[in-house]
């Protein structure tokens, strides 16, 4: 039977079995391969929320959802053209974001009566063979069975044989799709070549997937998106807390700082540790601690001494972190704290994504205590707006929270990443001694931007007191007198406020500088207010997005912005947090879309949100 080849613009996979189906490892490689060959991509990873749920079940279901493009895309996509279920479970859970008339590839090994139960499909009842599926293209293939019988040479027991047929999986996608298998060849090699019992099983199911495409007689198309029309550059795929790594590292060099991260593991925060640990040949000294508390009190200790603290964390370890969050305000030190936010309360939703944590990062400490805030919007974002997260901390002597997500910390995208020269330098202005003319250090007598001087301990001349206790004008003595303490609040807040003056005003992303609707989104709505304004702008729609990197203090030209449109529309993934800032500060009547289900907003649901405004 001849195969046909069909060009096609936009494809949505979903990957989706149990937590030990290796169906992140899958994905990944599909996202590698596809960024070699030039597509615009946007993936968004979905972990199971326990550790090792049981098999089979619905809370299970581990899933990667890869969207892919020959044009710029900026979601991982609403719904899925093909939908790769393991078992019924991932079935079950997925279906309802399949395509009608999408390609569903089926285990049948994992709709036995067992999964069909632990699924909780009625006794008899088997969507694979009831007629339930007549409105999409279901192709049962018995992976577990081919995988096995490609393995059959190998000496490894059936669960190690097993365990390879995510890799048959891969290698069919690979055929339909028509991608070349180079790449995650090397990839195997690299991580079993000292396993070659391991490393034969995976390239042999991988081969064996490949070959089942061109043997089989159920698929008479298979599919090619050609190379994305991206600027000309060269280009790599990257996760969020990857790119957040990386400019870690690129604003320590361009400062001269070596970066101190005292950290403690909390998902899903804890690859960032795992990524600067790599880098020791940069001056990155990783600490892990024994809690949250001792990994940013060793931070300050680090920043105190002249290096670049930083901390990581998810929202319940910032609920730990906010006592010494206010003695390093009260000290005046830069610091970085990031926060990979996660649902909540409490462990809430450890493994999906949400914008939970705008109010803690504003006013979750004890007193008055302001600090900057900076937010990503997109994985490359990471990047950049960890830099100048870092510029302020340094240029301003202040502790500075970072807020990323989920979302963004596992999806990827391409990155056309910059030089070295491109990257504007971070001055780091230390007291080096006593001025001309000084007789004393004075820690806290303040320059034009009512920063402090930086002194390292052990600079002669330049002894000075640090503590939690309220400090004296100046001399930075210990104070309790009335007006001191209000005086210093007062300063404390100016010094923030005063950021304003050193940060871009806010630019409009796309759209018309007045109109009928500006969508205001910050951190990881980009892609879907992006997407949903552009659609509605191709209609004629007089609609606008703005999407903010400076939370706190916001851009000196937000409030005239907001005041040009007829409405606001804030989309948050939370219950209205942004939204309560904005009408704060600004007093404009803003409206807000809010979803707080563990998964991104999406580009339809905002059309239809904007749709109903105008």
């Amino acid at each position: 039977m001849s195969v046909s080849t069909q060009v096609v613009e936009d494809v949505v996979i979903k990957f989706a079995g149990d937590s030990g189906d290796g169906m992140q490892l899958t994905g990944s490689q599909f996202t590698n391969n596809t960024a070699l060959i030039g597509n615009d991509l946007s993936t968004f990873p979905d972990f199971p929320a326990e550790i090792r749920a049981p098999q089979g079940t619905l809370p299970g279901v581990s899933g990667f959802q890869l969207h892919f493009s020959s044009n710029r895309i900026y979601t991982p996509g609403d719904n899925c053209d093909v939908l790769v279920a393991m078992n019924a479970a991932a079935l079950k859970v997925n279906l309802k974001s399949l395509k009608p008339g999408g390609i569903i590839i089926a285990n049948t090994d994992g709709f036995d009566n067992k999964n069909l139960r632990l699924a909780n499909y009625p006794d008899g009842v088997n969507p694979l063979e009831d007629g339930s599926l007549t409105n999409y293209q279901l192709h049962k293939i018995d992976i577990t069975k081919l995988t096995r019988e490609a393995l059959k040479d190998i000496q490894l027991g059936v669960k190690e044989k097993d365990r390879a047929k995510n890799m048959f999986v891969l290698g069919f996608l690979y055929w339909l799709y028509n991608r070349d298998l180079t790449s995650t060849f090397s990839f195997l090699h690299d991580k079993f070549g000292k396993k070659q019992d391991i490393l034969d099983s995976n390239i042999k199911a991988l081969q064996a997937g490949y070959n089942y495409g061109d043997t089989v007689e159920a698929f008479a198309t298979r599919y090619t998106v050609e190379k994305a029309k991206l600027p000309a550059g060269k280009y790599r795929s990257i996760t969020g807390n990857t790119a957040l790594a990386y400019g870690l590292i690129a604003a320590a060099q361009k400062s001269a700082l070596p970066v101190f991260l005292g950290t403690y593991p909390i998902t899903p925060a804890s690859d960032i540790l795992h990524e600067l640990a790599r880098y020791k040949n940069f001056g990155i000294r990783t600490f892990q601690a024994e809690d949250e508390i001792a990994g940013i009190s060793a931070a300050i200790g680090a920043a105190y001494g002249g290096s670049l603290g930083v901390t990581t964390t998810s929202g319940p370890g910032m609920a730990l972190k906010t006592e010494a969050m206010g003695l390093a305000v009260m000290l005046e030190i830069p610091l970085l704290i990031i926060n990979i936010q996660r649902g909540g309360p409490s462990t809430g939703l450890p493994t999906k994504t949400e914008q939970s944590d705008l109010l803690q990062a504003y006013y979750g400490r004890n007193g008055e205590c302001p600090m900057p805030v900076i937010s990503a919007s997109t994985p490359s974002d990471c990047f950049f707006a960890l830099y100048e997260a870092v510029r302020i901390a340094v240029q301003h002597m202040t502790p500075v929270i970072f807020l990323s997500d989920g979302y963004i910390a596992n999806g990827a995208e391409p990155w056309k990443f910059p030089q070295s020269a491109d990257l504007e330098p971070i001055t780091v202005n230390f007291k080096k001694g006593l001025a001309e003319g000084e007789d004393k250090f004075l820690p806290y007598k303040r320059d034009e931007k009512l920063v402090r001087p930086w002194a390292v301990p052990g600079t002669a001349g330049l002894e000075h007191r640090i503590g939690g206790l309220e400090k004296e004008d100046i001399t930075g003595n210990v104070s309790y007198d009335a007006d001191n303490h209000q005086h210093m609040v007062k300063t404390r807040q100016a010094k923030v406020d005063k950021i304003a003056d050193y940060i871009p005003l806010q630019t409009l992303d796309s759209g018309p500088g007045k109109g009928d609707v500006l969508v205001l989104g910050w951190g990881s709505t980009y892609g879907a207010i992006k997407s949903a304004v552009a659609e509605l702008q191709a209609s004629g729609k007089s609609v606008a997005h703005a999407h903010l990197r400076h939370m706190r203090p916001f851009p000196r030209n937000l409030g005239e912005m907001l005041k040009s449109y007829k409405q606001v529309l804030i989309p948050e993934i939370n219950n209205g947090q942004l939204i309560k800032i904005i009408r704060d500060q600004y007093l404009v009547d803003a409206k807000g879309y809010n979803k707080i289900k563990g998964v991104p907003i999406t580009r339809a649901e905002l059309v239809t949100a904007i749709s109903e405004l105008l």
